[in-house]
């Protein structure tokens, strides 16, 4: 498989990391951006100064805002955020004339109400194209200020896989490959939830005992639901389930945890979202992953509480007081 030519939907933070990652390798890179102003902006300066101030994007790649300009690539690569990500993908439908072109999803969530991965939406819409995801603990500034990391591409088809891992990995962006692609997936999804409620633990001050209990018992239920929803167990204790839930939850410069801990000390959630650039993710995955627990009768205490803050307006003190009141019994992993 020849990948010659990538196209990457979405210019914010991630999708930018990923555009200079990626042109900085010598490829020729289409980076498509909804916002016209910012994507004329970015043409002009070679900086996404709205999410990666001081990154320099190579002239190797291509701004645009025109969706049909990323219709010819060999890879189309998704970094949209989820709630539009189907919109987005139907749009690009009607411009696809390459029946060999690959979608990748770098997205993380869970669709409201079909529960359907990105990966399941892009099947759907490209039935007739491979398609793959990749998730880890990849934090887009790190990535673009060169610092090593690791990632995960899962795909059904192993060949697609190691073509993949083989065009966009390097050194400093190291590839594992997996055909766990819905545990994968999953992972990187509901991590995001996990990681509002270890910010709101900070924001609460309750301490590293606590925090490293919750981020524990996170990962207990995130592999409870995952296996529910078709993942396998053992694959949501590499990258893309521990590994990435615990750079989320851990980091400052995780925006779910920041979105969290602002919460913890007390502000309004419309008053958060409304002052921030970016989406966090983990907001509408917390209403995906409750209605996903509630349709499969699986227990999810740190979701429920989760959701009940950000859905229902309970105070982060009183989600507490209902987690510790929890009866004890024996762990079970």
């Amino acid at each position: 498989m020849k990948i010659k030519t990538t196209a990457i939907l979405g210019a914010g933070a991630w999708g930018t990391a990923l555009a200079w990652l990626w042109g900085n390798n010598g490829r020729q890179i289409s980076l498509w951006g909804h916002n016209s102003a910012r994507v004329a902006h970015i043409k002009k300066t070679r900086e996404n100064g709205d999410y990666l101030p001081g990154i320099k994007l190579r002239r190797s790649v291509d701004v645009t805002s025109e969706l049909g300009d990323c219709a010819r690539a060999d890879l189309i690569v998704f970094v949209t955020p989820s709630i539009v990500l189907r919109q987005i993908a139907n749009r690009l439908q009607k411009f696809i004339d390459k029946p060999h072109a690959l979608f990748l999803s770098c997205t993380k969530g869970i669709e409201y109400r079909t529960g359907m991965r990105m990966s399941q939406i892009l099947r759907e819409v490209f039935p007739a194209h491979r398609v793959a995801a990749l998730s880890g603990p990849n934090l887009a500034v790190e990535i673009a200020q060169n610092l090593p990391t690791a990632t995960v591409i899962g795909c059904d088809d192993v060949d697609c896989a190691t073509s993949l891992q083989s065009v966009l990995g390097s050194s400093r962006f190291r590839i594992y490959t997996s055909q766990e692609i819905v545990s994968i997936e999953l992972g990187g999804a509901l991590k995001n939830v996990f990681a509002l409620a270890a910010g709101i633990s900070d924001g609460l001050k309750l301490g590293d005992n606590s925090k490293a209990a919750l981020v524990t018992r996170s990962l207990a239920e995130l592999v409870r639901l995952g296996v529910a929803m078709g993942g396998n167990a053992n694959a949501f204790y590499g990258l893309s389930g521990a590994g990435d839930l615990i750079v989320t939850c851990y980091s400052d410069r995780s925006r779910n945890h920041t979105v969290g801990e602002r919460l913890g000390r007390g502000e309004p959630l419309a008053q958060i979202t409304a002052s921030m650039k970016a989406v966090a993710e983990g907001i509408p995955t917390t209403q995906s992953a409750w209605e996903c627990a509630r349709r499969l009768k699986i227990a999810t205490p740190i979701i429920d509480q989760v959701y009940a803050v950000l859905y229902q307006q309970t105070k982060p003190t009183v989600a507490l007081e209902e987690l510790l009141r929890r009866e004890q019994k024996p762990e079970q992993l």
